[in-house]
């Protein structure tokens, strides 16, 4: 298998981030006078594996090319769904001249405190996987399966699910060119709802590496997250 692949960095920007309930798409919010989207690129930019990134954004954005980023950036039209704006980053990436097993690293562009040791060691370790390879977190709150008799209704305790082998996935994952092509095709052909990439990989029982990430690694998803996120930002400085 090839060790010495090419790596290439994708940044998924196409959405608004409609939870988190700003009338700014969350990737231009602001912490400490830079959007998540420009920390997001300057955790990139740490790797010595990435020299570049491609960045997909909506078709209507007006703001991406009006910013300074740490990396030189190729633009890609994304999606209605996560995986459409995968799929157009990829495409793009293949039709630039990429080899089949080089490696594709996608990360969000809301995920702006990934430390620069965690993203060398995902790409470290897919490089020597078939498939390829994610950060992720082992669970380590209680968890609880929900039901409510009707929507709007008070939701109630079903049962404690068993959290020994559950783990919280992060970005970057990171995985094989011509794989992760062919996995999004299968996702489009059969309509298959994914939350992330490696699901797709999911679907057909492909094997995806784990590999254990920090948790200042969050996502800014909710208001409440801002805080937190603004302050572990602050530390890492």
């Amino acid at each position: 298998m090839n060790t010495t692949p090419r790596i290439h960095a994708m940044i998924v920007a196409a959405g608004r981030g409609s939870r988190f309930g700003a009338s700014t798409a969350k990737q231009y919010t602001l912490f400490q006078g830079q959007t998540l989207l420009q920390h997001s690129m300057e955790r990139l930019a740490c790797s010595a594996f990435i020299e570049q990134c491609w960045l997909v954004i909506a078709a209507d954005d007006t703001t991406a090319q009006m910013l300074n980023f740490a990396l030189p950036v190729q633009y890609a039209t994304g999606g209605a769904e996560r995986w459409q704006s995968v799929q157009a980053g990829v495409e793009a990436i293949r039709q630039s001249g990429a080899a089949d097993t080089d490696l594709v690293l996608i990360h969000d562009a809301a995920r702006p405190a990934v430390p620069s040791c965690d993203i060398d060691k995902v790409i470290t370790a897919a490089m020597h996987e078939p498939y390829g390879a994610i950060l992720a977190t082992p669970v380590a709150d209680t968890l609880k399966h929900s039901y409510a008799q009707d929507a709007g209704l008070p939701t109630y305790i079903a049962q404690t699910l068993d959290r020994s082998n559950i783990w919280q996935a992060q970005t970057p994952q990171v995985f094989r060119l011509d794989q992760l092509q062919k996995v999004l095709q299968h996702v489009s052909e059969q309509q298959i709802a994914i939350t992330d990439e490696a699901s797709a990989f999911e679907s057909l029982r492909l094997p995806i590496r784990l590999v254990a990430g920090s948790r200042q690694n969050i996502k800014l998803t909710y208001p409440d997250d801002a805080a937190l996120l603004s302050a572990i930002l602050s530390l890492q400085t």
